[in-house]
């Protein structure tokens, strides 16, 4: 009597653990890995010394228009110059962060938008001429100075969230 109590207790634990394992990817619609597009634009791409540039950069995420970006920075510098100017940039509409600067000196310029949200980082460059050309920078990006600044994202983001968990 005992046996048949003990198989019975064993097969009705094997039974109802056998129930709960069940496939729980059925009910679940398959995710597409979702990425941080940024979209800059420079209008002109050539420009007048004294004529307004508009820098523009639009950000998405997946088919979503991000208003909420972490962080948005425009860096912005005359070719073979180590003067970089860094403009922090706000949310103007529809997922679209801009700026409007004016130049005086001729030249070959080079702008970065430096983007931060949704725990990504994305960095597109784009050339453009005030006036005449100057002779451009050679393609040589500083692949450390981008680890760094990823670093620098990733650190704000933990942080950001290690504040809100508490």
């Amino acid at each position: 009597m005992k046996r048949v109590c003990l198989l019975i207790l064993a097969s009705l634990t094997l039974l109802l653990a056998g129930g709960c394992g069940g496939d729980k990817t059925k009910n679940k619609v398959e995710e597409k890995p979702q990425f941080l597009d940024v979209v800059l634009t420079v209008n002109p791409e050539k420009a007048m010394p004294g004529e307004e540039v508009t820098f523009e950069a639009t950000i998405t995420y997946g088919d979503e228009e991000v208003t909420d970006a972490d962080d948005v920075k425009f860096e912005v510098w005359r070719a073979n110059n180590d003067k970089h100017e860094k403009f922090q940039v706000k949310h103007s509409e529809k997922g679209k962060y801009r700026l409007n600067k004016t130049f005086m000196e001729e030249g070959t310029y080079y702008i970065i938008s430096h983007v931060t949200a949704r725990d990504m980082h994305n960095m597109p460059k784009k050339e453009f001429v005030v006036g005449k050309s100057s002779k451009p920078e050679e393609d040589h990006h500083d692949s450390n100075a981008d680890m760094n600044e990823l670093d620098d994202a990733k650190k704000k983001n933990e942080e950001k969230h290690d504040s809100t968990s508490h």
